[in-house]
């Protein structure tokens, strides 16, 4: 999974982005002008280290995340995105700044957050006028002109692509390869001093997310970037000592897989024990293609166990003894924790 980390120049963007991937980019107004910082980490998961501990493979596979520290700049026009960037992700986090400016001013980060959100509509508003232009110009008789001439319309009232609904069932297919700003998962993280660390977000911001159905962190980006170059008992001492339950990283990685809906099926064997993310509702065989195409093309079934099962009974074979291995078909639809073994021919 690829996060782009987006935000104003003064929020803090690259300072999360070490407070997440515990890397030391440099921060500042002029660290690193217009440079890509990237950073990838593993996403924990007690069911791979509880199947690791009974198979003993030769390799264990953690889920990763890949953070992308998009560049932003302040121009004589105001705030420049790198929209290339931000298309190539799989979801984007705004970092908002939520402690007070060089001057001291104030924090505003629902002002941001509405702003950053206009420019990206805008950005998408542009690539669908271009586009219905092209499609009358050609006569198009497709479907694909009311479709972006609805996205327009929503898009002009200030609604995100990503709330539009009652869309076809076909949309998703059709807007693919436009890679729409506005219809990216967006994760908000509001940057605060370290006396705010473990304080709840400001209402109005809370209130804007959960209706433009956003997700929304709190860090305290400068000592959790601290914090993620400390060894793990360390870490520990000093998030408690916050009033945190666990680092930064890991609180993000809860907001960002239920904002995305991602669920893990998981692999396990003496060859490799594996978590595989997936978005949740996915039939087996799409599950399948996740790990190599040719296994969606071929599938046969899929042999299911659930984790905790198979660790508490020791192997597939005393699973199946006590009726917890089964067989499904290409309708299931595969659960979060599922440890399965794809049968297919080529």
């Amino acid at each position: 999974m690829k996060i782009g980390l987006v935000g104003f120049p003064g929020s803090g963007k690259t300072t999360v982005f070490n407070a997440l991937t515990g890397l030391s980019a440099a921060t500042g107004f002029h660290a690193g002008h217009g440079k890509t910082n990237l950073g990838t980490v593993k996403v924990p998961d007690d069911r791979v280290d509880a199947l690791a501990s009974l198979f003993h493979p030769k390799k264990t596979t953690l889920a990763e995340i890949t953070f992308t520290d998009v560049p932003s700049a302040a121009t004589g026009k105001g705030h420049a995105l790198d929209e290339g960037a931000m298309r190539d992700v799989d979801a984007l986090c705004q970092v908002v700044r939520g402690f007070p400016g060089p001057a001291g001013e104030p924090p505003a980060p629902l002002s941001e957050a509405r702003n950053l959100e206009d420019e990206m509509n805008l950005a998408d508003l542009i690539i669908i006028e271009k586009r219905i232009e092209r499609l009358k110009r050609e006569h198009s008789k497709t479907s694909e002109l009311p479709l972006m001439e609805t996205l327009k319309n929503a898009l002009e009232s200030g609604t995100p692509l990503r709330r539009v609904e009652n869309l076809p069932a076909d949309a998703a297919t059709t807007l693919a390869g436009f890679r729409f700003l506005t219809l990216k998962p967006l994760l908000l993280v509001l940057n605060v001093p370290e006396s705010q660390a473990a304080t709840p977000p400001p209402t109005d911001l809370a209130a804007h997310a959960a209706e433009q159905n956003l997700g929304l962190v709190v860090l305290a980006g400068q000592v959790e970037a601290d914090i993620a170059q400390m060894q793990p008992d360390e870490q520990r001492e000093f998030v408690a000592s916050l009033g945190l339950s666990e680092p930064a990283i890991g609180r993000f990685i809860h907001a960002a897989y239920t904002l995305i809906d991602l669920i893990s099926f998981l692999t396990a064997g003496e060859d490799e024990c594996r978590a595989w993310p997936i978005r949740r509702g996915l039939t087996a065989p799409k599950a399948a293609a996740k790990i190599h195409s040719d296994i969606e093309r071929g599938f046969i079934r899929a042999e299911v166990t659930r984790w905790e099962d198979l660790v508490h009974y020791g192997s597939e074979g005393k699973c199946r003894e006590a009726g917890k291995h089964r067989s499904e078909g290409k309708e299931y639809v595969v659960q979060d924790g599922d440890v399965i073994n794809f049968r297919f021919n080529v």
